[in-house]
């Protein structure tokens, strides 16, 4: 579904599949804290679910952080792709 068509876009850039690249790493992080999101406004008081989520998203932020320090334009084309956050222009 959505993994297959931005493995898809990923490889039609690099011409391989590579699975190990941040982007990718941070689209199956991006999809499991949504799963997560709708689970806990379903079951409120799940706290170990709770602190998965808080987990992934620390993991997924230091991704976005290393992605924005070494290429820029990669974290903007994927922030947009993925609709994580709006960017705001200078």
């Amino acid at each position: 579904m959505i993994k297959n068509s931005f493995i898809s876009l990923i490889s039609e850039k690099e011409n391989k599949e590579n699975r190990g690249s941040v982007e990718f790493q941070v689209l199956n992080f991006t999809t499991k804290i949504r799963k997560l999101t709708s689970h806990l406004e379903l079951h409120k008081k799940d706290y170990s679910s709770q602190r998965g989520l808080k987990k992934i998203l620390g993991k997924r932020q230091r991704l976005l952080t290393y992605l924005s320090k070494k290429n820029g334009r990669r974290y903007k084309e994927l922030i947009n792709e993925l609709a994580i956050r709006e960017i705001k222009t200078r």
